[in-house]
C-alpha cells in the first residue's frame, strides 16, 4: 500500500510504515545502566561469600552450620525466584501496552477522513 494522497513528507513516511504494520515507536530504553548490572552482581556476589565464610568459620556444631547453609541457600533461590517472576511480569505489561499501541497505530492509518460514505 501507498500513502494518502494528502500527506506530505515525515507523515507520509510514517503513514507508510504503519500501512505495512510497522510501528514508528522505539522499544523502550533499559532504565538501568551497564554499571549499575555491574554493580548489582558485585554486590550480590560479596554479600553472598560473606555470608557463606561467616557459616563456614562460625564457632558452632556442623549441623547448625549445614542448617544456616541451607537457610542461605534457599533466601538465595528464592531471591532468583522473586526477581524472576517480577521482571517477567513486568515484560507481560509493555508487550500487551505495545499490543495495544500497534492497534490504535493501525486503526488511525486505515482512517480517512476524507472519505465519503
Amino acid at each position: 500500500m501507498t500513502a494518502r494522497p494528502y500527506l506530505h513528507g515525515r507523515a507520509a513516511t510514517r503513514a507508510a510504515a504503519r500501512l505495512r504494520g510497522m510501528t514508528t515507536n522505539p522499544p523502550p530504553a533499559s532504565p538501568t545502566t551497564a554499571a549499575f548490572h555491574v554493580q548489582a552482581i558485585l554486590s550480590f556476589a560479596v554479600a553472598l561469600c560473606a555470608v557463606t565464610v561467616a557459616v563456614i568459620y562460625l564457632p558452632a556444631d556442623p549441623w547448625v552450620r549445614a542448617f544456616l547453609a541451607l537457610g542461605v541457600l534457599y533466601v538465595t533461590t528464592s531471591a532468583f525466584t522473586l526477581a524472576k517472576t517480577i521482571r517477567d511480569r513486568q515484560e507481560i505489561t509493555t508487550v500487551v501496552t505495545r499490543v495495544d499501541q500497534a492497534r490504535v497505530d493501525k486503526l488511525l492509518a486505515e482512517h480517512d477522513p476524507y472519505a465519503i460514505r
